[in-house]
């Protein structure tokens, strides 16, 4: 704020409030709290890269957030199975979407919820023996494993899976369009629709897509849309632009975020994840668009 020449009491406007780049996640510690944290999460990337480290103070807050933001578009979680193929993020500790994922899958209450790692036959078997019950199925997996199954595994019928996405590629599998990603998905298991999730070891709110890759906004969090060119030109009538993040559950480090996402915002108040800034690193959103 010193450096910015930026005093609290002149901000008049969400668009006057300076955003923190999500580098800085990476080299310097991010906290309004002065004590220990409950846990660290580091956000996921590729070998020789630096991780970004978020100190979150209370994990039952984020929990909390987390049921919240899932239950106002899916419903409540007993009522799913909820079953889990993030083996990347299994694969190192410190996954905020594990944790998230791991919550749920407990708060789900089923026996038949859980993480299946490579065990993809397993998978498939579970999901052949439970979308005909009384509870609904939801499928979360990162990206490039979904489309693993879909290859070994696809014609199937699971029309009422919830089948969502989210991790990208994770350098694992070539980039593809969304569009395409989605397209290759609902063929494999007559979906009408793939479903995805928005998120970032930085943030503690998610956003939900029921489909085309169309995010809807939870009241903890509003996307602002700034100029690719100019950092400080936010919001107006722009759509199309940098995305930046206010989060407010974000309280214990910094409700105020600049990605590295590109992204629109519609007058409905949903939005798109376009794709990343050129030498952006990889992270879970590295999905490209048309």
């Amino acid at each position: 704020m010193n450096f910015l020449e930026i005093r609290p009491a002149q901000i008049k406007a969400v668009e006057n409030i300076p955003f923190l780049p999500v580098e800085l996640y990476k080299y310097h510690s991010i906290s309004s709290v002065n004590q220990p944290p409950e846990t660290v999460f580091e956000s996921s990337g590729t070998t020789g890269q630096t991780r970004s480290r978020h100190y979150v103070h209370d994990t039952g807050f984020y929990r909390k957030v987390a049921r919240r933001i899932f239950e106002q578009v899916y419903g409540v979680l007993t009522d799913y199975h909820v079953l889990a193929l993030l083996p990347s993020y299994m694969e190192r500790s410190g996954s905020s979407l594990v944790y998230m994922v791991g919550d749920f899958i407990r708060e789900s209450q089923s026996p038949d919820s859980g993480f299946f790692l490579q065990d993809r036959e397993n998978l498939v078997d579970a999901i052949e023996n439970l979308r005909g019950g009384k509870r609904k199925v939801l499928l979360i997996g990162v990206t490039f494993a979904l489309l693993d199954v879909a290859e070994q595994f696809g014609g199937r019928d699971w029309h009422n899976v919830t089948v969502m996405e989210t991790g990208g590629m994770k350098g694992r599998r070539e980039e593809l369009l969304r569009e395409e990603v989605h397209t290759i998905l609902k063929q494999a298991f007559n979906l009408s629709a793939v479903h995805s999730e928005y998120g970032m070891t930085e943030l503690l709110s998610q956003a939900y897509s029921m489909g085309d890759g169309v995010f809807r906004m939870p009241d903890t969090m509003r996307i602002l849309i700034r100029d690719i060119n100019d950092p400080f030109s936010i919001g107006g009538q722009r759509r199309n632009g940098g995305v930046n993040i206010i989060d407010l559950a974000n309280a214990d480090s910094c409700a105020f975020i600049e990605t590295k996402d590109i992204g629109t915002v519609s007058p409905d108040g949903t939005f798109r994840i376009l794709g990343r800034f050129d030498n952006s690193d990889i992270r879970g959103c590295n999905l490209m668009v048309t």
